[in-house]
């Protein structure tokens, strides 16, 4: 069984920084694509960055690129979202997911379906 447990989340001023960490434990790391979703009070759990079993290619919803950065570490197994120039709209409880890679099936990581295991999630705020 997977385990995901995510840390870094905080309470940080507009323009700071805050970076995200996920832990995998239970299988092998590097079969899994790894993404991060995050969910704001009142609104649906939405789509934020993800990246390939092997750090091969990345994606970001729009509201995100240019400011945060995902990435893993294959020997460490872990996936890290560095967040830089937060913004009020930024806040929301963070989630990392893993998704499968062994079937080999197509990749479609703004699909929170296509996640086997969810985090319990981390607390980002920027006050307004």
């Amino acid at each position: 069984q997977v385990q995901l447990v995510e840390s870094g989340g905080g309470l940080v001023q507009t323009g700071e920084s805050l970076r995200l960490s996920c832990a995998f434990s239970g299988r092998t790391f590097n079969m899994y694509h790894m993404g991060w979703f995050r969910q704001a009070p009142g609104k649906e759990r939405e789509f934020v960055a993800a990246i390939t079993w092997n750090g091969g290619n990345t994606d970001y919803t729009d509201s995100v690129k240019g400011r945060f950065t995902i990435s893993r570490d294959n020997a460490k197994n872990t996936v890290t979202l560095q967040m830089n120039n937060l913004k009020p709209e930024d806040t929301a409880v963070y989630y990392c997911g893993a998704d499968w890679a062994g079937d080999g099936t197509s990749w479609y990581p703004t699909q929170s379906q296509s996640y086997d295991y969810w985090g319990q999630g981390t607390q980002v705020t920027v006050p307004s």
